[in-house]
């Protein structure tokens, strides 16, 4: 039983994504396992469906009710904590040196193929750029040395269409093949985009023609033309023709717009909730930007069935990681070579420690840290802080079913 106090229930105060989902999401023709999964978590969250607690004030006896949030990476709601976290590991990684931002895109003639065998071509995505990165870096004529980054997947255009591409993260130097010593990039310049983009086409369609051979490959609905080994080859080969886009963003100014840069980039889902503008007469409307027209924030709407179907899209298979780390910054030599890195580099001992002690704090020092606020503060009076003083059961939700579906 709650002690007297003031009760508090937080509610949405905009139209959010479980909206649309919960009014519309019968209508949906088929789910895949992966989507029914991400549609249920974001119905869901912070909701009564997952339960919850109540939290007390030590100081004026406030209360305040707060439900469970669902944890599934395609939330636009549950993102933050984890990119925070996310985010403190990685400030721990940053070298005193400057940093690159390298995309790599693929032609539209195979996003019909990528999509309906994502598991398998998002792999050869990160496996075609990471082995372009590092062999063109590692070229005597080039910047000759080993090198690390961190690849991000997106899937999306700012229209929610199907656009995959690989944002790529990179320190501007590596160590030398004996690891005696650190290369730096000549200022602003990493390696040539153009050599980047013809060794990426050639890895990633080689890769994908390996797939077909082996069989990984699938050809359901709308591209089951492309199963012959002659329409598949026709379709490499209109890839091949076609300009493939690798391209190099402006220098980062320093470690902590890199900072900056990863935290709107990592962990982040298709569509976020401040961009939806209103759910009206069975279409949705939400804001994007037309980078063709020198970025502009324009407004689209759609029906929701479609709104829907694009959104899900975007939902990855089971498991699959999404942001990846190669070189010397890749899991297996991480702190060892960071450790060399670190050293060549003239970073002391105390600083290394400084970033080892922050990735030791809770979720809320680290917030407070990055925010300047409290969060278990008292919103009323401001001197107490909010102590948990009962458990909510979780409750019965609405639930959305997988089928099988052929056509994305």
């Amino acid at each position: 039983m709650l002690s007297a106090g003031t009760l508090s229930v937080r509610t949405p105060k905009r139209l959010e994504l479980a909206d649309i989902f919960r009014a519309h999401g019968h209508q949906i023709q088929a789910l895949s396992a992966a989507q029914a999964r991400a549609v249920n978590a974001i119905v869901s969250c912070r909701t009564a469906a997952l339960g919850g607690h109540v939290r007390k004030c030590d100081g004026c006896q406030y209360v305040e009710q707060a439900y469970n949030s669902c944890r599934n990476r395609h939330c636009p709601k549950c993102q933050s904590l984890k990119r925070l976290q996310w985010l403190e590991a990685r400030m721990s990684d940053l070298l005193p040196v400057q940093y690159f931002h390298v995309v790599f895109t693929v032609p539209d003639v195979l996003n019909p193929l990528i999509l309906r065998n994502q598991r398998v071509l998002y792999n050869v995505l990160f496996r075609a750029a990471s082995e372009t990165l590092r062999e063109v870096a590692a070229n005597p004529k080039n910047l000759g040395a080993q090198i690390g980054f961190i690849a991000l997947l997106h899937t999306w255009s700012q229209t929610l269409l199907d656009h995959p591409h690989l944002h790529c993260v990179v320190p501007g130097g590596g160590l030398t093949p004996d690891g005696c010593q650190w290369i730096h990039c000549p200022a602003n310049f990493f390696v040539p985009v153009r050599v980047l983009s013809c060794v990426f086409r050639g890895k990633f369609l080689e890769y994908a023609e390996r797939s077909f051979a082996s069989g990984e490959l699938v050809f359901p609905g709308q591209i089951a033309s492309m199963a012959a080994a002659g329409a598949f080859k026709q379709l490499l080969r209109s890839a091949c023709k076609t300009k493939w886009v690798v391209y190099a963003k402006r220098p980062f100014a320093g470690p902590k717009q890199v900072l900056e840069y990863l935290g709107r980039y990592t962990h982040r889902v298709a569509l976020s909730n401040n961009r939806l503008v209103a759910l009206e007469d069975g279409k949705v409307s939400f804001t994007w930007k037309d980078y063709r027209d020198e970025g502009k924030r324009k407004t689209m709407t759609l029906e929701t069935t479609e709104f829907m179907r694009r959104f899900l899209l975007h939902v990855l298979p089971k498991g699959f990681v999404r942001i990846r780390h190669y070189g010397f910054l890749g899991s297996p030599v991480h702190q060892s070579k960071l450790a060399l890195c670190r050293a060549l580099l003239g970073v002391s001992p105390q600083q290394q420690e400084k970033a080892a002690d922050r990735l030791a704090q809770t979720w809320e020092h680290i917030l407070e840290r990055l925010t300047g606020e409290d969060p278990l503060l008292c919103p009323r009076c401001a001197k107490g802080h909010l102590v948990v003083c009962q458990t909510l059961p979780q409750q019965d939700a609405l639930r959305f079913c997988a089928h099988r579906s052929n056509s994305p």
